[in-house]
């Protein structure tokens, strides 16, 4: 009897909340997976409820109805097949994230996530309680006998952890290891998990094999790239990025071996584009609205997340609004005008010169004898959030806020006004990475979407007379790197070459800004570390270093 085994990963993209339609999807996958004669069906973590539905997960309703949901799916698994779901449990009250092996109708076993990730983004201690063992799992299928492993994404990422889930069950004699994944995407994220992988492959010298799902959800970005490893550490298999998938694959029990397959580079540019890209219209899909407004300024900042918006919106569903001021120069006016038309979006121009002439007239009483300052730029700045704001509550579009990482860091931002919006794009990229990601969208498109004149120029609020930002990005942003995504302390800044002055100056900016991040919009994560529920420091702080 031959022992090779076709394996399917299903590679999907759920809906958090929405039951009913995950589980259809699901049946349809089971459906296609009968077709290609797909022994073993694997799907991601929680694929019936969707990754992480926080505290959905204290209603016992939402739990109920996830398992009546997996009851549904029992009925499309033959015997030729057996099925893995992600789906949520609960026994004498305690609440499991778990996998349930189905097959002839009925659910066969279940396995639960042993370690739960408790840093950055997740917060699992909060609801799930964690498994007390994890076993192998016999199983026959087709004449095929074999012990599975089963385990659940962080049961994989065990580096900080005395208990290896992996190890453990491939010396329980496991002759194949499957995780159920939903890990988030982040640039180098596809890489570092190959390279576990791959380290884990090594060890246990038995095949392995990754299912993650794809989609965007509220922050985050999903970006699936499942694969399989043999057991000579040979990628044998590939889900793809950012693409729902079904892909099967052959593996030989006896020898733990398959045939390789080749996975092309994607330059980080544009794996951070396309990341943006379905982070923005599955936010707009999932919460049902179609169509985005953004203020279109002629800077860089600006000109990303038009792009960005109308790759993922397409662009009859994107509105760029110019909104010149009494400091904005002609040739702002001019990028703007031309990127639009470029890009085939629409686009408006809304002066805004005597709106905030009205406003500092109804406030000279009050000013009376100070001078001019950032009360009066800002203003300018509140005014186009109106603009936007009112242009999307009359039409019922999402505005897109268009502030980058090193200005949120910084607090280089107006709250109600530039950081009004539904969603903030690149609140994750730095200054630097947004001309480089810029630069990857105009080389993608020949050069010809985004005037080469808005790479050139320095970048500028255009609040006040020959105003330029107040910084040199090549050395702040960085710095700003450094402190944020890779946490580095004071003394460790100061071995790495920046000015003492410079330092305390940047640290104090992120430090006594941090009420205008806890009211800024939600920003999709592209690094590992973003603003947001995974970085939460207080408001009041005195700690300077």
């Amino acid at each position: 009897m031959s022992k090779i085994l076709k394996i399917g990963m299903a590679q999907l993209n759920p809906i958090i909340g929405d039951i009913d339609g995950n589980v259809a999807k699901i049946i349809e996958t089971i459906h296609r997976a009968i077709d290609e004669n797909i022994e073993l069906l694997v799907f991601p973590e929680m694929t019936i409820t969707g990754y992480l539905p926080q505290d959905l997960l204290f209603s016992k309703h939402f739990i109920a109805d996830n398992l009546k949901g997996l009851n549904k799916i029992l009925r499309y698994v033959p015997e030729k097949m057996i099925t893995i779901v992600g789906f949520v449990d609960r026994i004498d009250g305690k609440v499991y994230n778990g996998a349930a092996l189905i097959q002839s109708g009925k659910i066969i076993d279940k396995r639960y996530k042993t370690l739960l990730p408790n840093y950055d983004v997740f917060d699992e201690k909060r609801y799930f309680t964690p498994a007390e063992s994890n076993m192998p799992v016999p199983l026959e299928i087709n004449g095929k006998t074999f012990l599975l492993g089963v385990e659940i994404c962080e049961d994989l990422w065990d580096a900080n952890s005395e208990v290896k889930i992996t190890e453990q069950l491939a010396g329980q004699g496991a002759e194949l290891i499957v995780n159920l994944s939903a890990s988030p995407f982040e640039y180098n994220k596809r890489d570092l998990r190959r390279e576990l992988i791959f380290s884990k492959v090594g060890k246990i010298k038995k095949p392995f094999m990754l299912v993650n799902q794809i989609g965007g959800q509220d922050e985050f970005v999903f970006d699936g790239n499942s694969m399989m490893l043999d057991a000579a550490g040979q990628l044998i298999g590939w889900g793809k990025e950012f693409v729902e998938s079904l892909t099967a694959i052959d593996i030989d029990l006896e020898t733990g071996l398959g045939a390789p397959v080749e996975v092309p580079e994607i330059r980080r540019e544009e794996r951070i584009f396309n990341g943006l890209v379905m982070g923005v219209r599955d936010y707009f899909r999932k919460t049902g609205c179609t169509e985005a407004v953004l203020g279109l300024s002629g800077g860089i900042d600006s000109a990303l997340v038009a792009c960005i918006a109308a790759a993922a919106l397409g662009p009859e569903n994107v509105t760029c609004v110019a909104m010149p001021g009494a400091y904005t120069a002609d040739m702002s006016n001019e990028d703007a005008k031309k990127l639009a038309d470029n890009l085939g979006v629409k686009f408006l121009s809304v002066p805004i010169k005597a709106v905030a002439d009205a406003y500092e007239k109804e406030l000279t009483e009050i000013f009376h004898g100070l001078p001019a300052d950032i009360a009066e730029e800002n203003i300018q700045s509140r005014v186009r959030g109106n603009i936007l704001m009112a242009i999307a509550n009359k039409f019922g579009y999402y505005v897109l806020s268009t502030g980058n990482k090193t200005e949120l860091a910084l607090g280089y931002c107006t709250m109600y006004g530039d950081m009004a919006g539904a969603l903030a794009v690149i609140s994750d990229l730095s200054k630097l990475d947004v001309y480089a990601v810029a630069r990857f969208v105009n080389e993608k498109q020949g050069g010809k979407i985004i005037p080469e004149r808005i790479f050139q120029r320095p970048p500028s609020a255009e609040l006040k007379d020959k105003q330029v930002d107040p910084f040199d990005y090549e050395i702040v942003s960085p710095l700003v790197d450094a402190i944020i995504n890779d946490q580095k302390s004071y003394d460790e800044l100061l071995k790495m070459g920046y000015e003492e002055e410079l330092i305390i100056d940047i640290l104090n900016k992120i430090r006594l800004t941090e009420y205008k991040r806890r009211q800024a919009a939600p920003g999709l994560k592209v690094t590992g570390k973003a603003f947001g529920i995974g970085r939460r420091f207080p408001i009041i702080n005195r700690y300077k270093k």
